[in-house]
């Protein structure tokens, strides 16, 4: 795939990229071994004030980098700024808690002396994605630099300017040069890089078999990787729930991000006894939805990011009415210049067929209705994936239950999922291992070292 910018709404190529060649990209693989070298021996007291320069540079200048998200990947411009607002939070959120996450911890045992130590580890390979091009980005970069590592971003080939950018950010904050650089390469250049031994690990934010190449690469060379993978998500309603506000939330769940994201919730899950009242509403809150240009402030669902993704979704969608499924609203591409895809709401599927497991990556939702709490459960663990889910009831023995059996990362009740700083998120099953974000995320990437001091 070019390394370039292409306006989704368009189609319109606006600027393309040289990919780095051999002498470059090891120019900045020995810059990220040297700049590690000194880098790790500053303090927290150092980096503390560049993370939050890094928090002032984003929030003062969100406006900016949220047209360049819209106009690389799509996004609604209004939905651009908040993901840089949030960079801002965690940026602010790491520099004020790392030390806390990763001082000294006394252990009393027979030594005079026994305490656990967090070291940082070395270079960092980080393979994100394009659907939030700042936020994938910062939630690994703003531990990963308070801990003491460096940073080496592959970003996805559409979004290189939201590399760059961000590369930028980290300079201008005052971080020295090559504690952060964004490498403009393709797919095939990554297994050279985790091979090589001054990279220490890798995370990955991604599909599912991009997950277990960097994995199974990494893992021949006794490399520790986070990987954060795909999800489908379930959406449960129960009687007691309220119906009109879990319908309200559940159009939001399923269309942010234009519905391009891990932890969106794709399969809604509702009790049969208000079945037909939840997809009423469900339906007619995805028909009031505004389709268009992502830069206009009324747009909800702006493009898909590439052309790619809106065939792979319309044959999701066809696939499924082939076998059944009954086609309650959208169902279509629509006409026209960009990738835009009507709000798509289907019902009538068999919950263990694989169009109903497997992730849909647009505003595409599918219904299931079920009799009991146990049916309820059993549909939303079918999958393979294990991410988020959600579950609406004001039954307190409900709750325990959803908590305790649904196999997901996190489980929301009468909440759409959601990451938060102060949260760890992850998934389990084919969703991914490891964890991001909060004091877990942190302590990924460092050498967690005990030390035991004799008399």
């Amino acid at each position: 795939m070019a390394i370039a910018t292409i306006n989704p709404a368009t189609g319109e190529t606006l600027r393309t990229f040289q990919a780095l060649d051999p002498t470059q990209l090891e120019s900045k693989l020995q810059l990220a071994h040297d700049t590690y070298q000194t880098y790790r021996h500053t303090s927290f007291a150092d980096r503390e004030p560049l993370m939050l320069r890094a928090a002032k540079l984003i929030e003062d200048e969100k406006r900016m980098l949220a047209e360049l998200m819209t106009m690389e990947m799509g996004k609604p411009f209004k939905a651009a700024i908040a993901e840089a607002e949030k960079c801002a939070w965690v940026c602010g959120y790491y520099a004020e808690m790392a030390q806390s996450f990763l001082s000294d911890r006394e252990v009393e045992t027979e030594a005079t002396r026994s305490y656990i130590r967090f070291e940082p580890i070395g270079p960092v390979l980080a393979v994100m994605p394009w659907n939030f091009p700042f936020w994938q980005v910062f939630r690994f970069a703003a531990p990963a630099l308070m801990a003491g590592n460096v940073g080496l971003l592959k970003h996805a080939s559409n979004v290189p300017q939201c590399s760059l950018a961000i590369e930028e950010i980290f300079l201008r904050a005052g971080f020295p040069l090559g504690a952060f650089q964004s490498l403009l390469i393709g797919s095939k250049e990554v297994e050279g890089i985790l091979m090589d031994p001054r990279v220490a690990a890798a995370t990955l934010t991604g599909s599912e078999p991009a997950g277990r190449s960097v994995a199974s690469i990494a893992g021949k060379h006794i490399k520790k990787t986070v990987l954060e993978l795909g999800g489908s998500d379930p959406f449960i309603v129960m009687p007691s729930a309220n119906v009109k506000k879990a319908a309200e939330v559940a159009v939001k769940a399923r269309t942010i991000n234009n519905g391009q994201s891990c932890i969106a919730a794709k399969r809604f899950i509702i009790a049969d006894s208000i079945y037909d009242e939840f997809v009423a509403e469900f339906v007619s809150g995805m028909k009031r939805l505004k389709v268009g240009d992502p830069m206009d402030d009324s747009t909800d669902i702006g493009p898909l990011a590439t052309k790619q993704i809106v065939d792979e979704l319309d044959e999701q969608v066809q696939r499924a009415i082939s076998s059944g499924a009954r086609l309650l609203t959208g169902g279509h591409k629509i006409d026209g210049p960009g990738n835009f895809y009507e709000p798509t709401v289907l019902d009538n599927l068999d919950p263990e067929t694989l169009v109903s497991c497997e992730e849909i990556f647009g505003p595409v939702a599918t219904v299931f209705k079920v009799q009991s709490l146990d049916h309820a459960i059993r549909i939303a663990n079918i999958t393979s994936f294990g991410l988020g889910s959600a579950a609406w009831t004001s039954d307190s023995n409900e709750q325990q239950e959803l908590v305790e059996r649904i196999e997901a990362g996190s489980v929301f009740i009468n909440g759409m999922v959601a990451s938060d700083p102060r949260l760890p998120f992850g998934g389990v099953k084919n969703s991914g291992y490891g964890r991001e974000l909060s004091e877990f995320g942190i302590r990924e990437f460092v050498n967690i070292k005990s030390v035991w001091i004799g008399g």
